[in-house]
């Protein structure tokens, strides 16, 4: 066996030597913290649009007219509030709370 080969054979069998090592030597320096509760806590059932309707109207809205779902903001309703001005609402997904409003043109 050569020289390099004896180098480069010393060489793998430390670097198995670490690597098998190191799972080990990970979990006793860095002990786990636990999960927190909101990542292991099954997420809310979205509410139907029927359901986001029904809310709204609780709420005094009149005249829907349109409940879109929104990646960003839960759901999207189009809607007169209780004073006659057309809004346009921002509704929590699970609980169906209006997050925002504006009004609309």
């Amino acid at each position: 066996m050569t020289r390099i080969q004896k180098t480069l054979a010393v060489l793998a069998i430390g670097g198995s030597a670490l690597v098998a090592g190191a799972p080990a030597f990970a979990q006793a320096a860095a002990p786990q913290a636990p999960a927190p509760a909101a990542a292991t806590a099954p997420a809310a059932p979205m509410l139907t649009i029927r359901q986001v309707y029904d809310k709204m109207e609780a709420a005094g809205y009149r005249n829907i007219s349109e409940i879109e779902r929104s990646s960003k903001h839960g759901y999207e309703v189009k809607a007169y509030d209780p004073q006659g001005q057309r809004v346009k609402l921002y509704v929590d997904p699970q609980t169906g709370a209006v997050t925002r409003s504006r009004f609309d043109d």
